[in-house]
């Protein structure tokens, strides 16, 4: 019987985790699109763009 609440409990952490790792995958892809259109156009700016440069950190 605990097993199985245990096992419940690892499913939705595991769910979580993997919630967080797509969200993670899809600011970094992002990122490096938005860089690479920029590289294209040589835009320095790009180095310069914390949202660029540090992709996974939030404002404030």
């Amino acid at each position: 019987m605990t097993r199985h609440i245990i096992a419940a409990e690892a499913g939705k952490a595991l769910d979580a985790l993997a919630s967080r790792l797509t969200a993670a995958a899809s600011s970094l892809g992002k990122a490096h699109a938005r860089s690479r259109r920029l590289a294209r156009r040589d835009d320095e700016t790009r180095w310069r763009r914390a949202d660029l440069v540090w992709p996974l950190f939030p404002k404030g």
